[in-house]
């Protein structure tokens, strides 16, 4: 296995996330995306998005990360991750596809505006941010995890950009449901961090 990584995105973090959490064993190659090598020809090949995180299993190719999310708990983690029934797939695919949308257009584009200076609507993003964070708030007062009753890919894939919040603008005092589920994530079992992400 190998998984072609930036250390400071939160898309890559949760691939690198559940393989430690699953204990699984990788090659780790980084990518210098300062330089564009995300761009690169050679890149190109593994992912004509030109986007990272790029995960490979022997033959196998995956350029997204909630995609490398879903194969890695179908192939290597029991049942409770990404559950085969459809009632309960479904349940974690909504959350899925809440990563890949609402929190890519809201706290992970306010990061990259705020943190990193990219071409963004920073206003935008962080009202997307904080109307998101409301709707997670609501939700994780009545729910300990964001599908079902135990933790599942889908809260592995929303975390990040939300425990990064503050780095896009957006504190997070003002959420204790969604403090709390962070920290519940975070004593997980080979539980690993990132940048920005603190563990106390």
């Amino acid at each position: 296995m190998r998984l072609y990584n930036l250390e400071i995105s939160g898309n890559c973090y949760k691939v690198r996330l559940f393989l430690s959490i699953l204990e699984l064993k990788y090659e780790l190659v980084t990518i210098n995306f300062m330089a564009g090598e995300h761009k690169s020809s050679k890149f190109l090949q593994l992912n004509p998005l030109g986007e990272i995180p790029v995960f490979e299993d022997e033959s196998l190719i995956l350029r997204d990360s909630q995609a490398i999310l879903v194969y890695l708990a179908r192939k290597y983690g029991d049942d409770s991750w990404f559950p085969a029934d459809p009632a309960k797939m479904a349940q974690v695919t909504q959350w899925l596809l809440t990563a890949a949308n609402e929190i890519a257009r809201g706290p992970a584009d306010a990061r990259r505006g705020k943190k990193f200076g990219f071409a963004i609507d920073l206003e935008t993003a962080q009202q997307k941010t904080k109307s998101m964070l409301n709707i997670f708030e609501q939700h994780l007062t009545q729910y300990k995890w964001l599908a079902l009753e135990q933790p599942t890919i889908a809260d592995i894939a929303c975390f990040p950009y939300i425990a990064l919040a503050p780095e896009g603008g957006v504190m997070l005092n003002r959420y204790p449901a969604i403090n709390q589920w962070c920290d519940r994530l975070k004593k997980l079992p080979n539980f690993i961090t990132m940048p920005g992400i603190t563990v106390d």
